[in-house]
């Protein structure tokens, strides 16, 4: 079993070298590559992805531009130049742990039904946690964790692109990412992890969560701004849009529907956090799912 690792970056020149480096630091040093997509960064990415391949000539390290914007299209050169059974994606600003490796293989090979999983992410605040984070914000800032015990994600649940990987056989079988979905520039479409794994549950494909596989994601103070979020938000609903309306009318009406037991849940949520004494929490929920509404309904 080979894994091929693939970073997509775009200006992240601040933290590609220890994203890197994390991964050559691992414990386990042998069946696996990195397989680096630079997106037509402007910044001094290209600079820092250099120096870590004279840091570290013993790593299998491959370096490609894609000069098609967008994560889907970087992803789908990820996929294409790289040559493991396994594909996995870890964002420009996630860090992995030392043993991130030798738990992953102990994972893949103790669940061969796996068509694809997820791990867990946990959010380094740059500038200390915002107090409207909580157990129900972690999504917006790519954080994920499902408990302790490998189990099948639930059918409302996904596994999110900073920590996840997919078999090369279903990836082959099934299609790579949506390139109308997804992240281009600084824009902040979605929608396009969620489109994938969908196709491999109508397949019949396990998608897993492995918990001893975790990463730190870095988030800066711009991205706990109220107009971030909002902005985020706005981008999901437009995804969803595009996404549900590309499949089919009926499909894009179950997602308004499912819109409107997002926002019950959202009012329960937000009287819980007012007789809490902690408004922010209620009033971040709020703002979000009122952008994601937007961008659903424009």
């Amino acid at each position: 079993m080979t894994i091929s690792f693939i970073i997509c970056t775009y200006n992240r020149a601040k933290y590609i070298y220890e994203c890197l480096s994390r991964l050559a630091k691992n414990t386990e040093q042998t069946g696996w590559e990195i397989v680096l997509i630079n997106n037509n960064s402007t910044d001094n990415t290209a600079a820092e992805c250099e120096r870590f391949e004279r840091d570290y000539p013993q790593t299998a390290y491959h370096y490609f531009v894609e000069t098609q914007q967008g994560l889907s299209f970087a992803r789908n050169r990820g996929i294409v130049e790289s040559h493991g059974d396994w594909v996995v994606f870890l964002d420009d600003d996630a860090m992995v742990e030392s043993d991130y490796i030798v738990n992953l293989k102990h994972y893949l090979t103790q669940n061969p039904e796996a068509a694809a999983f997820g791990g867990k992410i946990e959010p380094f605040f740059e500038e200390g946690e915002p107090e409207w984070y909580s157990k129900w914000s972690m999504g917006f800032v790519s954080a994920i964790d499902q408990g302790s015990t490998v189990h099948v994600f639930p059918n409302n649940k996904f596994p999110i692109g900073a920590n996840m990987g997919i078999k090369r056989k279903v990836v082959e079988q099934i299609g790579g990412f949506n390139t109308e979905l997804g992240r281009t520039g600084n824009n902040l479409l979605a929608g396009e992890e969620k489109d994938l794994f969908n196709r491999i549950r109508e397949e019949g494909g396990a998608i897993l969560y492995f918990p001893n596989i975790s990463v730190r994601h870095c988030i800066p103070a711009r991205r706990t701004t109220k107009e971030f979020v909002s902005k985020l938000a706005y981008g999901i609903g437009v995804s969803e849009r595009l996404r549900t309306r590309n499949i089919s009318g009926a499909a894009y009406f179950k997602r308004l529907l499912g819109e409107c037991v997002k926002w019950a849940g959202t009012i329960v949520l937000w009287f819980r956090y007012m007789i809490q004494g902690s408004r922010s929490k209620g009033d971040m929920l709020v703002l979000f799912r009122y952008n994601v509404t937007k961008g659903l309904l424009q």
